[in-house]
């Protein structure tokens, strides 16, 4: 009995230490406590205006983010909601104007006209979720109400180093390990003996702004499963930092096109033999010429036996189970199509199962995008009818998206809507549409075209700083 006494005593410190941790807000789970990665420099999204009155996006990041707004001065009622992601988010190929964010507002405001609705865009184009953590750092001091985040499919557009990545350690979530963890680290790199820490550029610096760019990408195991790994731990680096300041937040999960995006660079098994490969495009171009569609899955499904792995061949495998409405099947290949592009620009698997899983575990809303566009395609696959390319929904699938967004802020309590809320919605909606002229549409078709080359690797810009005259291919 009193060595067990003895025991705790010893023990009481431990659990202490903790509660005085979390009281003073030390020790969270930060960039700091993982330095595995980091930005040659970080700078504010949102600067004041030279009126002082109003936050806006800086000069400095509107390569990538659209200008938007917000009062530095907080109305009293307002409900302000910060919408965190890449281009979807902006409304790309067009732009703010008929992204979900704008419909969301103008939604909100329509319902409950009670309170004043404030929603801010920071959609960065080609901004992954490790680029989403500083500015959410950030959005913190602008007394947000709600974070919205949308993220998933720019988790590959850079180039990336694993070598020095730690695997997630299940004590990240004690404070006073992470405490004496970042104590080390610090002392460790005043020393010079600790890990080497991966230094992004302070923009994005994708690999297909460059002219050949898709040739940069290949087959790499180890560095997708280090990219599934770290996109949950932003993820939860992100619940948490909201959490911290009592700060609503719900994770969106996102949609892209199945049926109608090929994949965007295939590759070959890269341990196939010379007679198993020849025998494989033998296959392949025999269901390529045939014209029957049983005889297409006998020859293909033979194919993919010898290489799964081949994009290509999942891609038209797929499609000749449509043609049989064997939609279930359909889906299973253009999900292995989608999972095997060498060259991935639509969210993976293991990414949808890891925001899943992050998820559950800290009990956040996810509202489910992929899930909707799923069960009102005919086919339960959802293609060009919901999408402008391979991810960007069309402008009324935003709407869609805004309307899932606020039924969940109905069904939460968040918003107490007035009665024919909706038609008065959908007058504005109206109204909203009437306000962008024709050279609107210009340019997001001229932004699809250039979306297009660049996922072709086709973009104008070299390695040597110079670029080639627009149009030349």
């Amino acid at each position: 009995m009193f060595r067990c006494l003895a025991v705790l005593l010893g023990l009481l410190p431990l659990p202490l230490c903790e509660l005085t941790l979390r009281l003073v807000g030390i020790g969270e789970l930060t960039e700091a406590s993982y330095p595995e990665i980091g930005f040659e420099s970080i700078h504010p999204l949102f600067v004041l205006n030279t009126a002082g009155d109003r936050y806006e996006i800086a000069k400095n990041r509107r390569a990538y983010f659209y200008p938007d707004s917000f009062a530095a001065k907080k109305d009293a009622g307002e409900f302000r909601v910060f919408c965190l992601g890449g281009s979807t988010v902006q409304g790309r190929p067009y732009s703010i104007e008929t992204s979900f964010t704008t419909w969301l507002e103008l939604s909100l405001n329509a319902a409950d006209p009670r309170r004043k609705w404030e929603v801010v865009n920071c959609g960065g184009v080609s901004y992954a979720s490790y680029r989403l953590v500083p500015i959410m750092r950030e959005l913190l001091a602008y007394e947000p109400d709600l974070f919205v985040v949308y993220t998933g499919h720019n988790e590959f557009l850079e180039a990336r180093s694993f070598a020095n990545t730690s695997p997630p350690m299940p004590l990240s979530r004690v404070r006073t390990f992470n405490f004496v963890r970042s104590i080390w680290a610090g002392y460790s790199r005043l020393e010079g003996t600790g890990q080497t820490r991966e230094i992004l550029d302070a923009e994005v610096n994708a690999l297909l702004d460059y002219r050949g760019g898709l040739s940069d990408y290949h087959r790499d195991v180890d560095a997708q499963d280090a990219t599934a790994s770290q996109f949950g731990e932003n993820l939860e680096e992100m619940i948490n930092l909201a959490r911290s300041a009592e700060v609503p937040l719900v994770l969106m999960n996102p949609a892209s096109n199945l049926k109608d995006t090929p994949p965007f660079k295939i590759e070959r098994r890269a341990d196939l033999e010379d007679r198993m490969a020849a025998q494989f495009e033998r296959l392949l171009g025999r269901a390529r010429s045939s014209s029957d569609a049983a005889k297409k899955i006998e020859l293909l499904e033979s194919a993919v036996a010898i290489d799964g792995q081949h994009a290509g061949a999942r891609f038209l495998l797929a499609h000749a189970y449509l043609a049989q409405n064997d939609f279930k099947e359909a889906r299973a290949q253009f999900i292995y199509a989608k999972d095997e592009d060498i060259c991935p620009l639509r969210m993976i698997e293991p990414l949808h199962k890891a925001l899943q899983s992050v998820a559950e575990a800290t009990a956040t809303p996810v509202i489910d995008v992929r899930g909707d566009f799923e069960a009102r395609a005919a086919d339960g696959i959802p293609g060009d009818g919901f999408f402008l390319d391979h991810i960007h929904p069309s402008i009324n699938n935003h709407q869609v998206i805004a309307r899932l967004l606020i039924n969940h802020l109905i069904a939460s309590g968040t918003c107490k809507p007035q009665r024919e809320w909706e038609a008065i919605r959908d007058d504005r909606y109206v109204e909203h549409l009437g306000t962008l002229d024709t050279p609107y549409y210009a340019k997001g078709k001229q932004r699809l075209e250039g979306l297009v080359r660049w996922t072709q690797g086709r973009a104008n810009k070299l390695r040597d700083g110079t670029s080639l005259p627009p149009g030349l291919d």
